[in-house]
C-alpha cells in the first residue's frame, strides 16, 4: 500500500502561519531532514532559499536556515524572488536543493514551503514521503558535528540574474517599444523583477501591486482578482495587462479592452505559435482536467492534441517530462515552457504572448482570444461527514448527468484532498443544461451527506 503524505500537499507544505504544520519547529525539522536527504558525497552542499513578501517569512526563513546549517549545508539567501527564479538559481548555482517560502495566491495569513531538487524540478511524491518519515525520527546522531556546520550568506545579485534569464527567453531582435503594459505584481515576490524586465525590453510600464508591507500580498489584486487589472488597463489606456500571483508562477492577462484572458487562452496561443514556428514538441500540450473543452476542440482543429492530468502543475510537469512535451499549463494561469523553465513562470508566459503581439502587429483583443470557451460552471459544496459520492442515489444521478452531457460536454466531480469539499464542474454547448446539472448534483450532495444509507451498506 502506498504511504500517504501527511505534511506535503500537491504544492509543498502549506497552512496558516504559526499553526501546524506551518510552524518554526516544523520548518526546522524539514530543513534538517531535507538537508540530510540531499547530502550526497563529500562536497560542500548548498541550498538556495527564496521567499515572497509575507510577514511570516521572517519566522519560517531563519528556522529553515537553522535546520539546513545543522545538517551541514551552506545556505544562500536570495530574498523575495519568484518561485521559478528559485528553481532557476538552484540549477545555476549547482545547488543540491532549492526552497521557496510562499503560499502562492493565498492571503498573508498563510505560508508554505516548496522544495526543488538539484535539477530544479519539484520533488516527487516518493521523496516527500521519505523526508516526512525522516522528520518523525530523532535526527540528532546524523546532524553535522561542530566543524562541519554550514554557513549562511546573502546573494546580492540574484534578482539581476533572473532578470537576464527572463529577457533571454524573449526573441532576439524584438522589442516592446510603443506598448503600454500594466503589470500587477500582487504585492508579491515579483514586485521588483517583473516590471524591470518589461521596462528593459522597451515597454511603457505601469506598475501596480508593487508596495508590499507584509500583509497586502494578493489583497484585492493579482491573478485571483482579475477585475483589478481589467480596471487598471482601461484607466491607463494600456495595450495589455499582466496579473501575477504572490509567487509569480501563474498569470492572468487582460486585453486592451479590459477583457480577461485566462490560462486556457494563453496555452492555446503559445501552443499554436510554437507549432507554426516548428518549436512545439509532442504534437500537442498538457493541461489538467479543468481546462475548457473549447480549448481541446480548438487544438484539434489545429492538428494538435490536448493531454489531461490531475489538477496541479506538478502533475502537468510530470506528464510533460514523461512524454516529451514542452508546453503545458492550467486554466488558473500556471504555464510551463520546459525549453526555459522547470516550473510554472507567469512572467515568461507573458513574454511569449507579447512576442506574438509584436510579430503580429495587432492589438491583444484580436490576438489573444484564440477560441470561444464552452459554457463551464464550477461549484464547491461543503459537506458534514459521510461519503456523499458513494451514496447509491448520488451514483445514479452522476450517471444520468453524464448521459445528458454525452457528445456535447463533460462532467467532472472531485473531492478535495485537504477539506470536506466536493467540487462539481460541468461544461457543454447548452448553458441551461450545464447549470441544471450542477445545481441538481450540488443539491443532492447536501441531501445525502451524512445519510446513514451511504457507503457500502
Amino acid at each position: 500500500m502506498t504511504q500517504k503524505r501527511r505534511l506535503f500537499g500537491t504544492d509543498g507544505i502549506r497552512g496558516t502561519a504559526n499553526a501546524l504544520p506551518m510552524t518554526a519547529e516544523i520548518a526546522l525539522k524539514l530543513g534538517q531532514a531535507a538537508g540530510l536527504r540531499f547530502t550526497r558525497g563529500a562536497h560542500r552542499h548548498r541550498v538556495v532559499i527564496g521567499k515572497d513578501t509575507r510577514l511570516s517569512g521572517y519566522m519560517i526563513e531563519p528556522a529553515l536556515v537553522a535546520g539546513f546549517i545543522g545538517a551541514g549545508m551552506d545556505v544562500v539567501l536570495v530574498g523575495p524572488l519568484p518561485t521559478p527564479a528559485i528553481a532557476m538559481l538552484t540549477r545555476s548555482l549547482r545547488a543540491d536543493l532549492g526552497v521557496m517560502i510562499s503560499a502562492s495566491h493565498n492571503s498573508f495569513e498563510d505560508n508554505g514551503i516548496k522544495l526543488f531538487g538539484p535539477d530544479g524540478y519539484k520533488l516527487s511524491d516518493e521523496t516527500e514521503i521519505e523526508i516526512e518519515a525522516m522528520m518523525d525520527r530523532d535526527l540528532g546522531p546524523q546532524l553535522a558535528r561542530p566543524a562541519r556546520l554550514g554557513r549562511a550568506s546573502r546573494m546580492e545579485d540574484a534578482g539581476g540574474r533572473y532578470i537576464e534569464f527572463a529577457k533571454n527567453t524573449f526573441p532576439r531582435g524584438l522589442r516592446l517599444d510603443g506598448l503600454k503594459i500594466v503589470i500587477d505584481c500582487a504585492h508579491g515576490a515579483a514586485y521588483k523583477v517583473a516590471p524591470t524586465v518589461l521596462w528593459e525590453l522597451g515597454a511603457d510600464v505601469v506598475r501596480v501591486g508593487v508596495a508590499p508591507d507584509g500583509f497586502n500580498i494578493n489583497r484585492d489584486c493579482g491573478s485571483t482578482v482579475p477585475k483589478f487589472i481589467a480596471g487598471e488597463v482601461r484607466k491607463n489606456g494600456a495595450d495589455l495587462g499582466i496579473a501575477l500571483d504572490g509567487d509569480a508562477d501563474r498569470l492572468i492577462l487582460c486585453d486592451n479592452f479590459g477583457n480577461i484572458i485566462d490560462g486556457d487562452q494563453v496555452l492555446g496561443l503559445i501552443a499554436t505559435s510554437w507549432a507554426k514556428a516548428g518549436r512545439l514538441t509532442g504534437g500537442g500540450v498538457v493541461a489538467t482536467v479543468m481546462s475548457n473543452l473549447g480549448l481541446e476542440h480548438y487544438l484539434q482543429s489545429q492538428g494538435l492534441a490536448l493531454h489531461r492530468t490531475a489538477v496541479g502543475d506538478r502533475y502537468v510537469m510530470e506528464r510533460m517530462r514523461a512524454d516529451g512535451f514542452n508546453v503545458g499549463g492550467e486554466q488558473s494561469g500556471h504555464m510551463i515552457m520546459s525549453d526555459y523553465a522547470t516550473t510554472g513562470d507567469g512572467l515568461l508566459a507573458a513574454l511569449q504572448v507579447l512576442a506574438v503581439l509584436v510579430e503580429a502587429g495587432k492589438p491583444a483583443s484580436e490576438v489573444c482570444k484564440v477560441f470561444t470557451p464552452l459554457p463551464q460552471l464550477l461549484r464547491s459544496v461543503r459537506f458534514d461527514g459521510g461519503a456523499p459520492l458513494e451514496h447509491p442515489r448520488m451514483k445514479a444521478a452522476i450517471a444520468e448527468a453524464e448521459r445528458s452531457l454525452a457528445g456535447t460536454g463533460r462532467l467532472l466531480i472531485r473531492k478535495s484532498g485537504t477539506e470536506p469539499v466536493i467540487r462539481v464542474m460541468a461544461e457543454g454547448a447548452d448553458s441551461d443544461l450545464v447549470a441544471g446539472v450542477v445545481d441538481g448534483l450540488c443539491a443532492l450532495i447536501n441531501e445525502v451527506a451524512g445519510d446513514s444509507g451511504n457507503g457500502s451498506h
